[in-house]
């Protein structure tokens, strides 16, 4: 891992006003030169978030459980114990100034992550997030391999100071999605590392990302193909 990147992993859940509270404190520290760069791990409460494209058809049960708008990118979310939350604030500014690369590089962050459990994680066009097929589940009506999603994305950018990042299905509750239509998307499903049948734990998926950063969010390092 860098020596300037803060690396802080919270064990208790943190409620979501006070994580966003905190990534605009970093980014304003960072953005001054007076913090270094922060790589946040935690789980929330359950909970969904609405960002800049949500449509309100798409929040399916209002009532379940806390919606929060958020400034990040993307539509409703759901997130709660289980998932592993990946907050980064970095200085896109300083790493190249280029949005779309830094997407990729997130994007590719979550699949060299799930290729240390063997799991093979796409991107598709015009679907945000991973993506895993499902080839053992019964074949949708055309006849295609079911693909779920595994991995969510959206950030924000403020000043070239990075907020928000990824969240990895770990081990949640999957019926929570139900109460919305994750990221906009019905056709395709939501899974997690353990309903893919792998005992991994919290613990695991932090030193698989942890080992992947370096890695990933070199300049040079190839970004993600999308089939």
């Amino acid at each position: 891992m860098s020596a300037m990147v803060e690396w802080r992993i919270s064990d208790a859940p943190v409620p979501y006003e006070v994580a966003v509270a905190e990534m605009e404190a970093r980014a304003a520290e960072i953005r001054a030169g007076r913090a270094d760069e922060l790589v946040w791990l935690l789980e929330h409460p359950p909970l969904y978030t609405a960002g800049t494209s949500a449509r309100p058809q798409d929040l399916l049960e209002p009532d379940r459980f806390p919606v929060h708008a958020t400034r990040r990118g993307g539509q409703y979310t759901y997130h709660g114990p289980g998932q592993r939350v990946v907050y980064v604030c970095l200085d896109v500014g300083a790493r190249g100034k280029d949005v779309r690369r830094f997407v990729g590089r997130l994007e590719s962050w979550v699949i060299a992550t799930l290729d240390s459990f063997n799991v093979r994680g796409e991107i598709r066009p015009g679907r945000v997030g991973v993506w895993v097929a499902r080839p053992d589940l019964p074949r949708g009506p055309s006849g295609a391999v079911r693909e779920d999603k595994v991995a969510a994305i959206g950030v924000r950018l403020k000043r070239w100071v990075s907020m928000h990042g990824i969240s990895i299905n770990v081990e949640p509750d999957l019926t929570h999605f139900a109460g919305i239509v994750p990221c906009g998307i019905t056709e395709h499903g939501v899974t997690s590392l353990v309903d893919l049948g792998l005992p991994v734990t919290m613990a695991d998926v932090d030193t698989a990302l942890a080992r992947s950063f370096d890695a990933v969010f070199d300049a040079d390092a190839p970004l993600p193909d999308r089939a």
